[in-house]
C-alpha cells in the first residue's frame, strides 16, 4: 500500500541551489525545440511565470531551473517532470529511502528517472529504475541529464517530422510513435522497458552513444571488503559507482541477505555514486 508523502518535506537547506547560468544553455534548447515543435511538444512553464498555485514541494537546489521550467508534454505526455505534485514511495520508488534522498524527473506506473539528494541538499547522479527495480546510471548530474534528454527530444522531433500522416487526422498514430520515439532515443536505455531483451539492447546501441556502459553491472558487496570507509551504520551491502560508466546498473533485488528483498531500502552517499542496502 503506497504510503502518501507529506505535502512538505524537510528538505536539507545547506547546499547552494544550481546557478541558473549554468543550466541556461540546455533549458534555452529546450524551449526553442517546444517553440518551434508545436503542438507536438508543450513546455510547462516555470514557477516564476506560472499563475496556478503548486501544490509541490521540490528541494531548494532545484529553485532557480524551477522558475524557468515545470516540465515538458510529448503530444500530450509528461516526458519530464520537473514539478511533481503527487509522490508516492510504491512501484520504481519501493526499495528507495526517505522522500527527502530523491526527486523524480519522469514517472509512471512501473518505471521512473530520479535525481538523487545528498545529506546536505546538493543533487547528484540521476538513476533510472524499471519494474526490475535496478538502479542505471542515466546521467552524473542533473544539467547533464537535461542535455541527454533535449538530445532524445530533437531525435524524437526530427523522426516525427519525416512522417506523412495525412490518413491520422486525430493524431492517434502519430501520439503513439513519439511515444515509441522516446522510448527508443532515451527510455528504454534508462529503464529497461522492453519485453523483448534484444530489442532492447538493440534500441539502447542505438539510441546511446555511450553504449559500452549499458552491460556493465556493478556488484553488491559485503562492506567490510569494500575498502570504502565512513559507510552508514547499519548498511548490509554497498555498490560503488565512482567510477562506472553511464549505463551501469545495480541489480537491487538479487541482493543475498537474509528476508525478504523488497523490505531493503536504499541509501546513498558520494552524489549518489555509493549505495548502500538498508533493512526497512
Amino acid at each position: 500500500m503506497s504510503t502518501p508523502m507529506p505535502s512538505s518535506l524537510p528538505w536539507p537547506t545547506e547546499a547552494p541551489a544550481i546557478p541558473l547560468l549554468t543550466a541556461r544553455p540546455v533549458l534555452d534548447r529546450i524551449s526553442s525545440l517546444a517553440r518551434t515543435h508545436e503542438p507536438d511538444v508543450t513546455l510547462v512553464p516555470g514557477l516564476a511565470v506560472n499563475e496556478e498555485e503548486i501544490a509541490a514541494d521540490p528541494p531548494p537546489a532545484l529553485e532557480q531551473i524551477l522558475d524557468e521550467l515545470s516540465g515538458i508534454e510529448l503530444r500530450g505526455i509528461p516526458v519530464l517532470n520537473l514539478v511533481i505534485e503527487d509522490r508516492t514511495d510504491v512501484g520504481p520508488y519501493t526499495l528507495l529511502g526517505a522522500a527527502t534522498t530523491f526527486y523524480p524527473l519522469y514517472e509512471t506506473p512501473e518505471a521512473a528517472v530520479v535525481l538523487t539528494i545528498d545529506d546536505d541538499g546538493a543533487p547528484g547522479v540521476v538513476y533510472g529504475i524499471g519494474e526490475d527495480l535496478a538502479l542505471r546510471l542515466a546521467a552524473p548530474d542533473l544539467i547533464a541529464y537535461l542535455e541527454r534528454f533535449a538530445d532524445a527530444l530533437d531525435a524524437t522531433l526530427n523522426a516525427l517530422a519525416l512522417r506523412g500522416d495525412e490518413s491520422d487526422p486525430k493524431g492517434v498514430a502519430r501520439t503513439e510513435a513519439a511515444q515509441e520515439l522516446i522510448d527508443l532515443y532515451l527510455f528504454t536505455a534508462l529503464v529497461g522497458e522492453d519485453d523483448d531483451e534484444e530489442e532492447a539492447d538493440a534500441k539502447a546501441d542505438a539510441a546511446a552513444d555511450g553504449a559500452a556502459g549499458e552491460s556493465a553491472s556493478v556488484p553488491l558487496q559485503d562492506p567490510a571488503v569494500s575498502g570504502i570507509s565512513a559507510l552508514p551504520e547499519g548498511a548490509l551491502l554497498v555498490a560503488d559507482l565512482r567510477d562506472a560508466p553511464l549505463g551501469a546498473h545495480v541489480d537491487l533485488i538479487d541482493a543475498e541477505v537474509p528476508g525478504d528483498p523488497l523490505d531493503l531500502r536504499v541509501a546513498w552517499r558520494e552524489h549518489g555514486r555509493i549505495i548502500t542496502l538498508h533493512t526497512s
